[in-house]
């Protein structure tokens, strides 16, 4: 499997899935920053131009958060990376679509690249008050929603991975989350697979 992710993105959370679950992979960063995204060799990987993607030994590539966490969890069951049982892990992928399809974009992306969303370079600054305050709100939500430890009591599972880079932005943002949300990322700090995910990132 390759891994393309762009460090410090929301591919983080898939990046550390992998390293959790333990089996080959190799990684390509392609730098949103940079644009690399967007240029053909890419977009010929992925034409939404978006990371993460993961590409399978076979050739094919799954684009999009929940459904690549969700392929990695079901793939290699010995990881025991969702809960058990239909209805637990349709909540889990709940929560998953709930952090990459609503926090992401309408909390923190609106902070980060508010020009995409502003009317022109004055309006900028509601754009971002507007995401941080949704963000702020979106955390308490899923601060109430956190069962234990991790996000489903005590089994870890790819949803904390999920959690684990909106906590990350929360840095980026200063943003000081929720109690419960800050004892989670700690948590998440203290796992292996965690701490190698980020020092390659950061390489």
């Amino acid at each position: 499997m390759k891994l393309f992710y762009s460090p410090g993105a929301c591919s983080l959370g898939i990046h550390v899935v992998l390293e959790e679950i333990g089996a080959p992979f190799t990684t390509q960063r392609i730098s949103t920053r940079d644009g690399a995204n967007l240029k053909p060799e890419y977009l010929a990987v992925n034409p939404k131009g978006k990371v993460p993607a993961l590409a399978l030994d076979d050739g094919s590539v799954i684009t999009e958060y929940p459904a690549i966490a969700m392929y990695l969890a079901r793939a290699n069951p010995g990881a025991k990376l969702l809960p058990e049982g239909l209805r637990a892990e349709i909540d889990c992928l709940s929560i998953l679509d709930y952090i990459a399809g609503t926090v992401h974009p309408m909390g923190f992306t609106r902070q980060f690249r508010a020009a995409r969303f502003a009317k022109d370079a004055a309006d900028e600054a509601r754009v971002i008050a507007d995401g941080r305050a949704a963000a702020e709100s979106y955390l308490g939500v899923l601060a109430e929603n956190l069962r234990g430890p991790w996000v489903f009591g005590a089994q870890y599972t790819v949803a904390d991975s999920a959690l684990f880079f909106i906590e990350q932005w929360c840095d980026r943002a200063k943003i000081i989350p929720p109690p419960a949300i800050l004892a989670h990322q700690q948590r998440m700090l203290a796992r292996p697979a965690v701490q190698r995910a980020l020092t390659t990132e950061s390489a």
